[in-house]
């Protein structure tokens, strides 16, 4: 395992309405929202964890209490516990909590912030002797080999390298040149292209020059264009898994994925 991923952080996106999953989201925020019986950022961060990476910041906004509930209450929703009740109650578990040595940060990043102000308020959690961390969406599980990842963001030495994905075609493509982002295109009638799929290794000084002049906007608008014309943005090429959960019907396949026992985004799980 490399020591430098073990120390590095994932910022998770969490604070969103999820508003095309409505009849779920009305009760639960997007991220919370179950596949089998965990919600899916319990999936992404068991996806960071195999890697060895155990701390999480989420960025949280919309319906902030359901992640918190979430996690005070972890350790009790998954094992077995006596209880002892009075004026001086006692809990006693039984058995191991395989997610012990997670270290979760709950980060309020406003209700109806964008993107990047969600990045630059929570950016004060990440890591002081880190230079680079991780982000990615609360609502998209992949395959993606996270080691790989960080070490072609290593080696390249940029800013940005996200995760680039075939998706289906409802999204706008990236226009690259070898590794290099050179800029991003509308809505194309056909996925012939690779999208941002998230999973995305960003040095912190990407804050500070993209982010801290005007942190009130959408990471992935000018902020990260930006990043991309001064030639600092890479791409890691992953042609596996990578699935959103932006509607019922994706909803529905996950879940059914799991159940089946044919989850491909558990590929590094241990």
């Amino acid at each position: 395992m490399d020591n430098n991923i073990a120390k590095s952080a994932v910022m998770i996106l969490c604070g969103g309405r999820g508003t095309r999953l409505r009849d779920v989201t009305e009760l639960l925020p997007k991220p919370m929202v179950p596949i089998g019986e965990q919600p899916i950022v319990w999936h992404i961060m068991k996806s960071f964890a195999a890697f060895g990476i155990r701390k999480f910041i989420l960025c949280l906004g919309y319906k902030r209490e359901a992640f918190v509930d979430y996690f005070m209450n972890y350790h009790m929703r998954t094992a077995d516990a006596t209880i002892t009740l009075g004026h001086d109650p006692d809990v006693r578990f039984f058995g191991d909590c395989a997610e012990a040595d997670w270290e979760v940060t709950l980060a309020g990043t406003g209700l109806d912030s964008l993107t990047g102000e969600r990045v630059f308020r929570a950016a004060k959690y990440l890591p002081e002797d880190q230079e680079t961390f991780f982000l990615t969406y609360g609502d998209g599980v992949s395959d993606v080999d996270i080691k790989a990842l960080y070490r072609q963001h290593t080696a390249a030495g940029c800013m940005l390298t996200l995760t680039a994905v075939h998706p289906e075609a409802r999204f706008g493509e990236m226009n690259l040149e070898g590794s290099t982002v050179r800029g991003f295109a509308e809505k194309p009638p056909h996925a012939g292209g690779y999208i941002n799929g998230g999973f995305m290794a960003i040095r912190k000084k990407f804050i500070a020059r993209y982010l801290a002049a005007d942190p009130a906007q959408f990471l992935e608008q000018a902020p990260m264009s930006q990043c991309a014309a001064d030639g600092e943005m890479q791409v890691y090429r992953h042609d596996g898994f990578w699935q959103c959960m932006d509607n019922q019907r994706e909803y529905q396949l996950l879940n059914r994925l799991w159940d089946d026992g044919a989850a491909p985004w558990t590929k590094f799980w241990k």
